[in-house]
């Protein structure tokens, strides 16, 4: 489950990533124009990308713990600050937080 769960952040955040560096169509639909907030967003995703290539390769099952925990924590969050469950980033969020929550409860019980 660990490697599932850092393979989707890699698999999901290379085009996100991509997209929001190249300011493609769909990124501004989805994240708003270029902005420094979505700057800030583009950098939290980068780190997140980046921890979870160097986690596939090198397992800590803490340093992942927690930042799958963080992940959870700001998923489900994101309904409540964008104010809506119809919005694409919020859907995947909660998804994505489903599956890291059952993760980060296979490591917890260990």
């Amino acid at each position: 489950m660990l490697w599932a769960s850092l393979a989707i952040n890699v698999v999901v955040l290379i085009p996100i990533c991509a997209g929001l560096l190249a300011d493609a169509k769909w990124s501004v639909d989805i994240y708003g124009a270029r902005s420094p907030g979505r700057q800030i967003l583009l950098a939290i995703y980068a780190a997140i990308l980046l921890l979870s290539a160097g986690l596939l390769l090198v397992r800590d099952e803490r340093i992942a713990l927690g930042l799958l925990l963080a992940q959870i924590v700001y998923k489900v969050f994101t309904p409540f600050t964008v104010g809506t469950l119809r919005h694409p980033v919020v859907l995947s969020n909660l998804a994505i937080a489903a599956f890291h929550s059952v993760t980060a409860f296979l490591l917890l019980g260990r």
